[in-house]
């Protein structure tokens, strides 16, 4: 079995990847900034800590870059290198679904730095995660009954995080697609009205949309406390989703997993607790 390095390995998409391939019988190395405990490794992105350690003797690893960063391309290159130089088989890239329309951007340089470094790759791009819901959007959601976001009308494919780690599994331990880059979405496209209305009906709780403008989604934002650079860069992608440029459909899950991507509708009942709030305490 393989060595297999995950970055990011206690985020939604790592942790659930490293969970599955350890159950394959694979020896993962999950990589973390916080201090390693068992099974994990040190590997700090931003500061290029224990890098060397993290790609000696793996023969594949799964990247992406921490939230909170940009530009990305800074933090994702010098991995790319280490591991080629550490004579790593395979990497998959993750970056994001539309990363690859502007050659220019962050996510994009990553990719084509990827490509041609001699390493067997795969990119994978997923679309907006359906558990953004019970995350990033959450607070808004129990304090003001509400998804507040500046993406008009605009429809969404989300994706189960799940999914894309089950992708990321075969990929990393497969050459079946060797040198591809995929697309990663739900098998439906939803606006966020649709979205509150699955929630509700899950939930038991009236949730509704609300459309918001750009300068109150970045006041939020940092209000929150997230840097400058990255606030914009979400409003920046938010207005592209308002556009419809995160409403298509890609069978790429269905394709590498064998198995159709998780619905949205059975997200919303898997999670129903998540949403539920006292409407007593809600303005």
């Amino acid at each position: 079995m393989s060595t297999i390095l995950v970055v990011g390995a206690n985020g939604t998409v790592g942790s659930a990847l490293a969970a599955q391939l350890e159950a394959a019988g694979h020896q993962v190395r999950r990589g973390t900034s916080q201090v390693a405990g068992a099974g994990q490794v040190q590997l700090d992105l931003v500061s290029g800590n224990g890098l060397a350690e993290a790609v000696a003797g793996a023969d594949a690893v799964f990247l992406m870059a921490p939230p909170g960063y940009v530009p990305q391309d800074t933090l994702l290159v010098p991995v790319i290198d280490a591991a080629r130089g550490a004579g790593v088989k395979k990497v998959v890239l993750m970056t994001a679904m539309g990363a690859d329309a502007d050659p220019t951007s962050p996510l994009r340089r990553a990719e084509l730095h990827l490509e041609v470094s001699g390493i067997a790759w795969n990119v994978i791009r997923p679309n907006w995660f359906m558990q953004n819901f019970r995350t990033f959007w959450l607070h808004d959601i129990l304090t003001q009954g509400a998804v507040r976001l500046p993406t008009g009308q605009g429809k969404g494919s989300f994706i189960d995080a799940r999914d894309i780690a089950d992708v990321a599994a075969v990929l990393l331990t497969s050459d079946s697609y060797v040198n591809q880059a995929f697309n990663l979405t739900g098998d439906e496209a939803l606006d966020h009205d649709e979205v509150v209305v699955l929630l509700s009906n899950a939930s038991g709780t009236s949730i509704r949309y609300e459309d918001i403008t750009p300068d109150a989604m970045r006041a939020g934002l940092l209000a929150a406390g997230l840097p400058v650079g990255y606030a914009d860069f979400l409003v920046m992608i938010l207005g592209y989703f308002k556009l419809g440029y995160s409403a298509a459909v890609s069978p790429a899950v269905q394709q590498i997993t064998g198995h159709a991507p998780r619905r949205f509708v059975d997200f919303a009942n898997e999670f129903a607790t998540t949403w539920q709030r006292d409407t007593a305490d809600v303005g």
